[in-house]
């Protein structure tokens, strides 16, 4: 798999920015931060691109700079379905990876919840973020970043290679 070569992130309320950088600097990826001048902040660390507050405005962003083979983080789902389609691989901050085959139930999930709440009515909303998403995120990070450099396959041929060395076989 091709390396990715930007990690991009809707910052404005993102919960794992620390994970995001301890990963782009294990392997090397550049990260930028896109945020809403209402949002401002002095966490160390990537590039920070600060857009009008207005709404949407860091997805346009996100939306016109992001390319193939670049990572987005975004919580934002409209944002994600779109990214999904250009061939940027997409990620939440609770650690899933969305994939366009999944986008349309999302969002019509996403539409019910919004016609319940017009109506009066409330559903749950998500549970509190927790460290085991914090957790979960950082993991399957660390796992896109290392297949895409390769480092995932490395480390299987050289588990095989100990194996067969020390007279195990294959299973």
């Amino acid at each position: 798999m091709p390396r990715i070569n930007t990690i991009f992130v809707d910052a404005d309320a993102c919960p794992v920015k620390e994970e995001i950088m301890q990963a782009s600097e294990l392997f090397q990826v550049p990260v930028v931060f896109v945020a809403s001048y209402a949002h401002k902040t002095s966490f160390p660390g990537g590039t920070w691109v600060y857009v009008d507050p207005s709404r949407d405005a860091a997805d346009f962003y996100l939306y016109q700079h992001a390319k193939p083979g670049d990572l987005a983080v975004t919580q934002d789902m409209g944002l994600a379905s779109l990214l999904v389609k250009r061939d940027i691989v997409v990620l939440s901050p609770r650690g899933t990876i969305l994939q366009d085959a999944q986008m349309d139930n999302i969002l019509y999930n996403r539409h019910l919840s919004a016609e319940l709440r017009r109506s009066g009515t409330y559903t749950k909303g998500p549970k509190a973020f927790s460290k085991e998403d914090r957790q979960r995120f950082f993991h399957v990070l660390q796992k896109i970043l290392s297949k895409h450099e390769g480092i995932e396959e490395s480390l299987k041929n050289i588990n095989t290679t100990r194996r067969w060395s020390n007279g195990e076989q294959n299973s």
